[in-house]
């Protein structure tokens, strides 16, 4: 057997190609290892150049490969530590540099609920609420209908709305719907509100005396019809399409006082060009001069104990963002109150608590600074956010879903259909079912459950970025009404006024300063550059120059060895 010419060139061109990329493969490899050495002996980084020495003992590399290590681990570990703290909790509330006058705030807004409701007549002598209610009652539990003797059809309506508005734990349950038209329990309200200044006797706002319906608005509430000082008119409030937008009202004499009045957000507070009276509105001191002050009058034959308990007066709620209330807040006077009762004089000094934000937080997502811009969560029934706003249209959508209806007194468009009296408990169990709903999602997802997903979304009701509350310092001592009218010498105002109860009660700045808290960046990119840089520093000693060294070795450098072993 023989071997052609062919055979043996083609042999030959093989070895050749492989003895080139063999010879091209070891010139790589020697290259990046002198560029390594080089490296080594060169860099800024502490430990390396004891790996690169050929001379150093086998023993003392594998040392310093075992620091080096555990080096990096550390710095890893460090630098994971403050990327979490970066990105969960880059802002940090302190207090701001200096303090704030009060009247770059508006004055809190005041919500007056009288206790005392709607005695219902019939033919020269009373019925209470408790009368009707008893009958209800038994009839209710013999399965009768309920049809009470000598009761007209508007004191049938009446005693229907105080079922809603009343203390409703006495209320029992799966009661039926009592038979008649659908009723708009605003209007009936409405009607049954007694004369308002038998209640509000006297006001007085700064250093101006005037009728309180000058100063107090009717607004609607979870306990029927209130009365509202400074707070915002509900079209400012609420949207278009809302039933108590179309229930609004006419502007009061004081919102018309300045031109100004729409110029205030919460965030960007007033204007600058604005006048000093404006609307909402603000005083420019401390002291119980620059505040509201009102006389409050009830009546001993009106008190009906069955429909509020045995506690009679009147409750006021001072609202703002979250814990009470400012001027664009809907009052929600069950949860917070204080009471005003009779026969004493009540002086509340208020301590604004306002929280701001710095211009570099808008960039993180709500989440991360855990808070909203009034533009970055958008509500079904409020043009204004708050915590409060949207945690009471959380509970009408919550309460929509689970009864079918809305209470009277929640936000709802027009053609939301409103609860009877056989959904007052489905009502009052929805609100503690949210709560409970609330409780057990964050559990679970502060707990880390796998299954968090599976339970229901959440309200999504962070606070606002920019939330402004009036916490208040409250003293109180006897007002003996009839002792100083005899001092006074009238003789004449219980004749009027028979059955007189009355109570007095100031509103006003407790200082004239207070400091503010701020929403500031605590980890921008400069301060988590800046420690992740100490950290490298302490460790490795690397710097941003030890990167580019790093890099040239390993391109430039590499590249000219391998140019500099081809030719040779």
């Amino acid at each position: 057997m023989t071997i052609s010419d062919s055979e043996l060139d083609s042999s030959k061109g093989i070895d050749l190609t492989f003895r080139r990329r063999r010879k091209a493969g070891s010139v790589a490899c020697e290259g990046f290892i002198t560029t390594y050495h080089e490296y080594c002996r060169n860099t800024s980084i502490h430990g390396v150049q004891y790996l690169g020495e050929q001379e150093r003992p086998f023993r003392e590399r594998i040392f310093w490969l075992f620091v080096f290590l555990i080096s990096i681990y550390g710095c890893s570990t460090l630098i994971q530590s403050a990327y979490t703290k970066w990105t969960e909790t880059p802002v940090i509330v302190s207090f701001a540099e200096k303090s704030t006058p009060v009247w770059n705030i508006p004055f809190p807004a005041v919500t007056v609920c009288s206790e005392t409701k709607r005695v219902l007549k019939q033919k020269g002598k009373e019925t209470t609420y408790a009368d009707l209610y008893s009958q209800f009652s038994e009839d209710m539990r013999a399965s009768r209908v309920f049809r009470p003797e000598n009761v007209s059809a508007l004191e049938m309506e009446e005693f229907r709305t105080l079922l809603h508005v009343c203390n409703t734990q006495i209320i029992e349950e799966d009661i039926p719907l009592i038979a008649g038209d659908d009723l708009d329990y605003f209007d009936v309200l409405q009607r049954m509100l007694p004369q308002f200044d038998r209640y509000f006797f006297y006001c007085r706002w700064l250093s101006r005396f005037g009728e309180c319906e000058t100063f107090f608005r009717k607004t609607l509430t979870e306990e029927g019809i209130c009365y509202t000082f400074n707070g915002l008119r509900a079209t400012e409030i609420y949207r278009d399409d809302t039933y108590q937008y179309q229930h609004s009202g006419e502007p009061l004499e004081m919102e018309n006082i300045s031109s100004q009045h729409t110029a205030w957000t919460l965030e960007t507070g007033y204007a600058l060009d604005s006048d000093v009276e404006t609307f909402p509105a603000r005083v420019l001191s401390a002291g119980a001069r620059s505040g509201i002050f009102l006389a409050l009058q009830s009546f001993k034959q009106e008190v009906d104990y069955a429909c509020r308990g045995p506690v009679q007066g009147f409750k006021v709620g001072k609202f703002e963002n979250v814990l009470l209330h400012a001027p664009d807040d809907v009052p929600q006077v069950s949860k917070q109150f204080v009471r005003i009762p009779m026969g004493k004089e009540v002086l509340i000094a208020v301590k604004p608590n306002m929280i701001t934000m710095s211009s570099g937080i808008a960039e993180y997502h709500p989440v991360r600074r855990q808070c909203f811009l009034s533009h970055e969560r958008s509500l079904r029934f409020f043009k204004v956010y708050t915590e409060s706003n949207c945690q009471l249209e959380c509970l009408a959508n919550f309460t929509l879903t689970k009864c079918g209806c809305v209470k009277f007194s929640m936000p709802r468009n027009v053609d939301m259909p409103v609860c009877g009296e056989d959904k007052i408990h489905c009502y009052d169990r929805a609100e503690r079912e949210l709560l409970v709903r609330e409780f057990k999602r964050v559990k679970a997802l502060n707990a880390g459950r796998e299954n968090s997903r599976s339970v229901e979304s959440a309200c999504n009701c962070m606070p606002a970025c920019t939330s402004l509350v009036y916490n208040t310092e409250i003293s109180q001592a006897n007002f003996d009404l009839e002792e100083m009218l005899v001092a006074e010498g009238d003789t004449e105002f219980l004749k009027e006024y028979p059955g007189s109860q009355m109570s007095r009660l100031s509103i006003y700045f407790k200082q004239s300063q207070f400091i503010t808290s701020k929403r500031s960046e605590l980890y921008g990119m400069t301060e988590f550059l800046a420690n992740c840089g100490g950290i490298f520093g302490l460790f490795m000693g690397f710097s941003i120059l030890s990167l580019v060294e790093m890099i040239y070795h390993f391109t430039l450098r590499l590249f000219t060895n391998l140019k500099r072993l081809v030719k040779g």
